[in-house]
């Protein structure tokens, strides 16, 4: 049985099933799990208290004076408390002994009994509305987020269970869920909540208890969103805005929706738990919508980080196309809800392409949420931030460019630790043939009667060795392999011997009867790569981005020449991308240095259109669109040596101008 967040039913129709045992222990992950463990999980708790989440738990059990009430901004404060929950448990999951375990455990029993005290005798908890001497429950669906608090409750309460055996926190979280049960569904409030997450977390309370009703309440909730229980928003005089029907996803039923629409966060979400209740229901309708929704994010919605959400206004997906860098949205949360949906996906159809976007969002659009000490975190994950970045630098916290502690809207960092805490178990799945390796990161891992150790630098060296510690014996077992859907060439051996199959659909699959401590070495080559956009996405049309492996690059300021602005350098024609590992810079990462040229600016007017001509050949006055000669007396840009960094690795040093996407002079003539 898996430890880890999904957990299948023995019924679950899906193609593969996540690792019954699975340990990162070394490498890149290994390193930033290692700082989410020591700091930013540690740290929480303090967060916390700071932010007034525990003084709202201590009111509403009755423990301290309410001070006229709540305090912080949102009335979704409680879920702050709920992720952290489940992140310390989750890491406790990873079996460690030490002081700082022990002290994680005793902040885990005592945070939980913070929860379990402020619950009310019928099950309901949510401070805010316990709290408020006006506060009336289940009166505010669009932003009240009671069934979103109650959803990261009982996704905490299954972490604590698997990762600590105790039936504590599980049983606060059964009293809930029931007291959810015995108000909405068929015949009874048939509302649905503003920000979806109960759904997933119900599948998972059902596979943790085997109580049907909760899988079938969370059907109910993923089939009535769509139709119109929300509307525009709440009622003229209500407090929040009212941004249409599709912010909530709430203007096309899920199984008839032809695009991702509205708020990213609430749109994956909600996409998850429907592929979680999929999953269990082997409902075939509802796979292909999901199929089809994520084939629209990914091919028309996906900034190339793997974040999502390109409009500030609302935390929205834009249009297809939409993906401006500069004012990327691509909010941390949204690209760990995208990982929770792309795995979920993988699951249930056993397709490459799914865990292909997974790493992309991991390594990229995820890890650049925290900074590499674990201290500070982004909100939103800019593709181009420029030199005088005026706008963001008088943005709050949530959305400025500069790392900070802590936010008001504080959703992201829990988000991060829970996802960091997991992680070892979306590495790896099985299924009666055998053992799949979807991610590579040096550990263990156990699935599909098999076990196998993995060793390797990925993603700065490209070899990939696995040790197969256990098969069956006297059967084939087939170990498969994902070969990046970037990867131009690979090789692979048994035993030191080429192997004679080669990749389909993404997977290299070996299949034979195995002997234990036999090894296969996958290499991936990792040369630096050039990628051009979609020519659609206006934004970056002309434009490429340097690509090594799985990790996108960016040019960051601290790491040009003086005196050199990056929104002056265009990428020269041909020019030869170099890699070098640098263990001193950042954490140790490896560069990427390549011949550019810095564009001359020409200042000597107040209007900064120039003639492009008429567009014709030849001719009285004509000239060619887009010629990049020197007809016009323009001065001949300058080569430059520039470096280029990890995207992820951004915005750790002093503040300044970084970019992914980047011109590309046109050639001469």
């Amino acid at each position: 049985m898996s430890a880890g967040p999904i957990r299948l039913s023995e019924a679950a129709h899906t193609a593969l099933r996540p690792a019954t045992a699975a340990r990162i222990t070394g490498g890149f992950w290994a390193a930033r799990r290692r700082v989410n463990a020591e700091v930013s999980v540690a740290q929480g708790p303090d967060r916390l208290e700071r932010a007034g989440n525990l003084a709202n738990l201590r009111a509403a059990a009755g423990a301290e004076a309410a001070r006229s009430g709540f305090r912080g901004d949102f009335p979704f404060q409680d879920s702050d408390v709920h992720k952290w929950l489940e992140a310390a448990s989750w890491q406790l999951a990873d079996g460690g002994e030490g002081p700082a375990e022990e002290e994680l455990s005793r902040q885990v029993e005592r945070l939980a009994g913070l929860v379990a005290a402020a619950q009310a005798e019928d099950g309901y908890l949510q401070t805010y509305y316990q709290l408020g001497p006006d506060a009336r429950r289940w009166a505010e669906p669009h932003w009240g987020h009671e069934l979103y608090c109650a959803g990261h409750l009982l996704q905490a309460a299954v972490a604590h269970h698997r990762a600590t055996g105790r039936d504590g926190l599980l049983a606060v979280a059964v009293r809930c869920a029931d007291l959810v049960d015995a108000t909405f569904g068929p015949g009874k409030d048939e509302t649905v909540c503003g920000h979806p997450e109960i759904e997933t977390a119900l599948v998972e309370l059902y596979r943790e208890t085997g109580e049907r009703r909760y899988l079938e309440l969370a059907g109910h909730f993923v089939d009535r969103r769509g139709r119109g229980s929300l509307g525009d928003g709440p009622p003229e005089g209500s407090p929040g805005p009212r941004p249409g029907a599709p912010y909530w996803q709430d203007h096309v039923p899920v199984r008839e929706a032809t695009a991702v629409a509205g708020h990213a966060v609430r749109q994956l979400y909600l996409l998850a738990g429907a592929a979680d209740v999929a999953a269990e229901t082997g409902d075939t309708g509802l796979r292909d919508a999901l199929v089809r929704l994520w084939e629209d994010m990914a091919a028309t919605k996906t900034y190339l980080t793997g974040g999502v959400g390109s409009r500030h206004e609302l935390e929205s997906f834009g249009d297809a196309y939409e993906l401006p860098p500069d004012r990327a949205y691509a909010e941390t949360c949204a690209a760990v809800a995208a990982i929770h949906f792309g795995w979920r996906m993988a699951l249930l159809t056993g397709e490459a392409r799914y865990s292909d976007l997974v790493e992309r969002t991991l390594f990229n659009g995820f890890a650049s949420g925290v900074s590499l000490d674990g201290e500070r975190w982004l909100y939103v994950n800019p593709l181009h931030v420029r030199e005088d970045d005026e706008l963001r630098k008088a943005a709050t916290g949530d959305q400025n460019t500069h790392r900070t502690p802590w936010f008001r809207c504080a959703c992201c960092p829990p988000n991060v630790m829970r996802l960091l805490a997991s992680l070892p178990y979306y590495m790896a799945s099985g299924d009666a043939e055998g053992l799949q390796l979807h991610q590579y990161a040096s550990g263990s891992y156990e699935a599909g009667s098999g076990a196998v150790r993995v060793g390797t630098g990925y993603p700065w060296e490209g070899r990939i060795a696995v040790v197969v510690d256990a098969a069956p014996r006297d059967a084939d077992w087939t170990l498969s392999l994902r070969i990046p859907h970037w990867a131009r060439t690979y090789e692979a051996t048994v035993g030191g011997e080429p192997v004679a199959e080669r990749a389909e659909d993404g997977w290299l699959r070996l299949r034979r009867r195995w002997r234990p401590g036999e090894t296969v070495v996958l290499s991936l080559a990792l040369d630096p790569r050039l990628t051009r956009p979609d020519p659609r996405v206006d934004g970056v049309r002309g434009c490429a981005a340097i690509e090594r492996g799985p990790l996108v690059y960016c040019l960051e300021r601290p790491d040009q020449p003086a005196g050199l602005r990056l929104d002056d350098i265009a990428l020269a024609p041909g020019a030869a991308l170099s890699a070098e590992h640098r263990p001193e810079l950042l954490g140790g990462v490896t560069v990427i240095t390549s011949r550019a040229l810095c564009r001359p600016v020409a200042r000597d007017g107040w209007w900064p259109y120039r003639d492009g001509g008429t567009g014709s050949r030849g001719g009285a006055g004509g000239a060619d669109v887009g010629s990049g000669g020197e007809a016009d007396g323009a001065e001949v840009p300058e080569p430059v040596r520039v470096t280029a960094i990890p995207y992820y690795a951004w915005a750790n040093r002093e503040p300044g101008a970084m970019r992914v996407w980047l011109p590309v002079q046109d050639p001469p003539g």
